[in-house]
This record gives C-alpha cells, sequence and structure tokens, in this order.
C-alpha cells in the first residue's frame, strides 16, 4: 500500500473512532514525547532545543511503528524559543538539569507568583496589556515593566521570541505533510487550549496562591475566570483544524481532586469551562480532554456536554469504569498506565492491552495510548507490543467502516440541539475583544485625517494587530 492509500486508511480509521463508531480496526494514537528521543538516537537535550531534530525523531518513530496519528512534535516547548524568551519557569536540559531530562516546569515560590493576589482587577479590566505590561516582564529575565527604562535585551527577548514562534509554527505544516507523504501518518491533534482556571493556577499565581485566592477572594478569582475564557476560546478556534477532522488539544491539569474539592470545580472551573467546549462544538471541533490525574469524581458533569463533543482521554482513572460511565457519549483514548509501559513485564502488558481491546474497544469508540505523554523512560518492546495487540485482536468484524479520502473525511457533526446551546454567548467579556491588541477606534483617533481606502488601512491594522496578540496568548498557552 503506498503512503497516500496508508494515510487516507488511517485517517478515516481515527476520525471514525473519534466519532465513537467502529472503524476497521483500533486506531493507534501514541502521545510519544521524548521517547522519539531515545528511538531515534538523540538527547533529550538535542529534541527539546533544536525542533528540526525533534521533528525528525517524530517522522522516524511514524515510518518505524504502525501508528494512525502521532503529534507532529510533542517534545513542544522548544527551549530554544523559551530561552530566546528568557522565561523564568523551565528547568532546560543542559542548563538547569542534566541533558538525558525531559524538560521541568518550576513553579514560582508563593510570594513570587508571576500574579500578585491584589492585581485580579487589572487582569479582569484588559487581561491582554496585564500579560504584556505585568506577566511577561515578570516571567522573562530579560523583561522590564511598563514605565521602567527600556533595555536592550529587553527589545531583542520580545523581537527574537516573536520572530522564533513565527519560525516554529510556520514549521508544523511542512511537517504535518512529511507526516502524510512520508509515512501515510495522520496528525493527532490541531489547536491549543486550556481552561480559565488551569491558566490562573500554572501561569499568573501558582497552585498555592489560588489556593489561598479561592478562601479569601472567591468572587474575584471567578470574575477571572470569566474575564479570561472568551481570549482563550479566541485562541483555540483560530488555531484549530479548519476541517473539523482532529480534535482541539485541551491539557487539563488543576481542575480535579485532589487539586480542588467538588465544589469548587462546581462553583468555578466547570462554569467557566463548558461554555467554551459547547461554542467550540457549534463551529464543529472536538476537543480532547486530555485529563491528567484522576478526574471521576466529575463524570456526570463531563456528560452534561453534547454527545461526541469531546474525546476523552484516560491517564490515572480506572479505563474500564470511565468507559462505562462515559462512552455511550463520548469516545476514549488512553488508559494504558505509562508505568505498565516503561517496567512492565511481557505478560503484564499483554493482559492489560487484552483487556482493553476486549472490554473497553468492543463497541468501537476507543483510541489505543499510553495513560500519559510518553518519556524517555518508555520501553520500545512494551509500546511494540501494545501496538501489535491493538492490531491482532483489535479487528472489527462486519464494520461499515470504509476508507474515505481525506478531504471528505468529516469530524462529528452537531445536531441543530446542539448549536441551539447558548456556549459564549453573553459570556462576560472585558473592554477589549478577543484578539486584538489596540482597537483600530482607538488607533484611528491617533491619525491625521484618512483618505483614499481607508478600509484597506484598517484591515492591515488589525491584521498585524493580531499578531502581537498571538504572540502574548500563545506564550501564556503554549510556552
Amino acid at each position: 500500500m503506498n503512503t497516500e492509500a496508508l494515510y487516507q486508511q488511517r485517517l478515516s480509521r481515527y476520525v471514525a473512532a473519534m466519532r465513537n463508531e467502529k472503524p476497521d480496526c483500533v486506531p493507534v494514537r501514541p502521545f510519544v514525547a521524548e521517547f522519539t528521543a531515545k528511538h531515534a538516537g538523540y538527547t533529550c537535550q538535542e529534541v527539546a532545543h533544536d525542533y528540526h531534530k525533534a521533528f525528525e525523531a517524530a517522522i522516524q518513530c511514524a515510518k518505524d511503528f504502525d501508528w494512525d496519528a502521532i503529534v507532529p512534535n510533542m517534545v513542544y516547548v522548544w527551549t530554544g524559543l523559551t530561552e530566546a524568551l528568557g522565561l523564568r519557569y523551565y528547568g532546560v536540559p543542559g542548563i538547569n538539569i542534566p541533558p538525558d531530562i525531559g524538560f521541568n516546569y518550576i513553579e514560582p515560590a508563593e510570594d513570587e507568583a508571576f500574579m500578585r493576589a491584589d492585581e485580579y482587577d487589572a487582569l479582569i479590566d484588559d487581561p491582554t496589556a496585564f500579560l504584556y505590561e505585568v506577566w511577561f516582564p515578570r516571567v522573562s529575565r530579560d523583561a522590564v515593566r511598563t514605565g521602567e527604562p527600556c533595555t536592550y535585551r529587553h527589545s531583542l527577548a520580545l523581537v527574537k521570541g516573536a520572530m522564533a514562534m513565527l519560525s516554529y509554527f510556520y514549521a508544523f505544516g511542512p511537517q504535518i505533510g512529511r507526516m502524510r507523504t512520508e509515512c501515510g501518518t495522520a496528525s493527532a491533534i490541531a489547536g491549543i487550549f486550556k481552561a480559565p482556571f488551569d491558566i490562573l493556577a500554572d501561569k499568573l499565581r501558582g497552585y498555592v496562591g489560588l489556593t489561598m485566592d479561592m478562601h479569601t477572594q472567591p468572587d474575584k478569582v471567578l470574575k477571572a475566570c470569566e474575564a479570561l475564557a472568551p481570549h482563550l476560546c479566541h485562541v483555540g478556534l483560530t488555531t484549530a483544524d479548519p476541517t473539523g477532522q482532529v480534535p482541539i488539544g485541551f491539557w487539563m491539569h488543576r481542575g480535579c481532586v485532589p487539586f480542588v474539592n467538588p465544589k469548587q470545580f462546581d462553583s468555578h472551573y466547570w462554569p467557566t469551562l463548558k461554555p467554551i467546549i459547547e461554542e467550540f462544538w457549534k463551529h464543529g471541533h472536538q476537543t480532547l480532554f486530555y485529563a491528567e490525574g484522576k478526574w471521576h469524581h466529575h463524570f456526570d458533569a463531563f456528560r452534561e456536554l453534547p454527545d461526541r463533543s469531546i474525546v476523552f482521554h484516560c491517564d490515572q482513572d480506572d479505563v474500564f469504569a470511565a468507559h462505562r460511565r462515559l462512552h455511550d457519549k463520548f469516545a476514549i483514548s488512553g488508559g494504558i498506565p505509562n508505568v505498565l509501559l516503561s517496567y512492565g513485564k511481557e505478560a503484564e502488558v499483554r493482559e492489560f492491552c487484552e483487556r482493553v481491546i476486549r472490554e473497553v474497544a468492543a463497541d468501537g469508540g476507543y483510541i489505543m495510548d499510553a495513560g500519559a505523554i510518553m518519556q524517555n523512560d518508555t520501553s520500545s518492546e512494551n509500546l511494540r507490543l501494545m501496538t501489535r495487540i491493538a492490531r491482532d485482536l483489535g479487528v472489527y468484524s462486519g464494520s461499515a467502516y470504509q476508507v474515505t479520502p481525506p478531504d471528505a473525511v468529516k469530524g462529528p457533526q452537531p445536531t441543530a440541539e446542539d448549536l441551539a446551546r447558548p456556549g459564549m454567548t453573553g459570556a462576560t467579556t472585558t473592554r477589549k475583544v478577543p484578539g486584538v491588541c489596540v482597537p483600530w477606534a482607538e488607533k484611528q483617533a491617533e491619525l491625521p485625517e484618512i483618505t483614499g481606502d481607508a478600509d484597506l488601512i484598517r484591515r492591515v491594522w488589525e491584521a498585524n494587530d493580531g499578531f502581537g496578540n498571538m504572540f502574548i496568548w500563545q506564550c501564556l498557552l503554549s510556552f
């Protein structure tokens, strides 16, 4: 089979499973990160600091393993970019940590949080301005706050960081093309999203600071989540797969027990997350709920979402229990314990994977993968065994599945009832709309009278202003 025919088969299989249907067999979509370095003969430092090598490692794995879909680069945080920005919160292989250790996120001490407890009002008023004026100067070793004397290193951090980001992002299109033409492998996800509450905990107040705020000023926390929500929704929609074939990646961090209690999930996390997921679905985009940790306390809440609007990825929850509770509405992925794939004996891996095929994958709607992102402690032999079991035992006899040309593959579609859901309609927003740094009306007031084609000037201004917005929000979400 040539690579294009293989690509068509794999993409159709993957999308059918995410639609909670039966393809010809169980698709395999491993989220392999530093594992790719080990397989391709690179160090963690090489794939973290040189994205070209990370891309090559992903291509090598796609060629050598019988996988349906992968992420073009699961070692997504390019530390060459984060060093250009001067970001303080990463342990970089070969700089802060040994070269054979994957990059680390370093949460600041409570008194050094990147947003202070008394700064909620400024964030709520204009999140984008807050990120530029307050947050970025704190997370960057080189940036200075507005009003302080500008420095050479400050200017370099912004210019080098922005240029590096565009260079990196533009490289993904050719990489996805190589996966298709050289390997016959589909791209697993598109777009980036995190919950408003997670952003506060991960990048602004820190977990300890947010925990204290939930006791001392919960109303401000809720208003901040509401202010962040439209902007995070905008990033998700503008980075999503325009064909709607593959889901928006949603990395779930601090909203589960024991990070927050169920009452706080109900009062803060879910009310500011659910409308965004509904909005994504109204635009024809599934969301991959990459549920890091244990989320079974919240399965009832997830069931409030439209059928097939999410793919639930199981990390530390019991994948069999997750299947029993959610599979009538949503496809399931993952659930193979990382510890098992790293250190388990062959018989143990075989027994668990075969049980998953029998019980979780029996009716379709399952994508085989580990519970969490696979690093360089993952056993190649166990990963090959997991793949082989899916191919040998995960075949659906009598399936109505047919290979569909890629351009004709359609992701799950919202119903009329789904489209009638409120989503983000009427959601609280700040005085500046998402995607904008300096509104055109504000800029126009600074200019002399415009002659000729005024709409041309406006359109070009807004397009370039959008780049400024994209840069800072991608710093926040992706890096």
